[in-house]
């Protein structure tokens, strides 16, 4: 397996969208390549001159059709080894919710809402397709234990 990529890979953001009762907006499709439903966190690529926090904004409003109000950066990880690209993630919360906004390629992409122990546990059982999604969960749910008022 190589980690050559043909053009450079752009920096991507994931979101963790957590409801007024800390559900968190998972998304699923079927990935033939994978053979399976697979589970994943609203994310995708930046487009030219965009922040990492407007591409979070963009990807979760067009994938699930969710806004947020208040945003919380969890942390920027390499993609791969080969590029310098990074995968931004986000915690968004104060939500309001509205249609999706999927491109042909995302039609088949279906919106649920997940206690936060229930994804988690979904990613240890192999459920979610890229890793950025678990990670941001466990983030998050690192952070809700080590509040102050906790």
């Amino acid at each position: 397996m190589s980690d050559e990529h043909p053009e450079p890979l752009r920096d991507a953001s994931v979101v963790v969208a957590r409801d007024a009762d800390g559900l968190v907006a998972l998304l699923s499709a079927w990935f033939p390549r994978q053979g399976g439903e697979y589970l994943f966190l609203p994310g995708g690529r930046r487009e030219e001159g965009e922040t990492p926090l407007r591409c979070a904004q963009r990807e979760l409003q067009e994938e699930a059709g969710i806004t947020a109000t208040t945003w919380h950066p969890l942390g920027a990880f390499a993609i791969t080894l080969s590029t310098t690209a990074r995968v931004h993630l986000f915690e968004a919360r104060d939500l309001t919710c509205g249609p999706q906004q999927l491109t042909p390629t995302e039609r088949d992409f279906k919106l649920s809402w997940w206690p936060l122990q229930d994804a988690i546990d979904a990613a240890t059982k192999g459920r979610f397709i890229l890793p950025a999604g678990p990670l941001a969960l466990l983030l998050v749910d690192r952070a809700e234990h080590n509040a102050p008022d906790n």
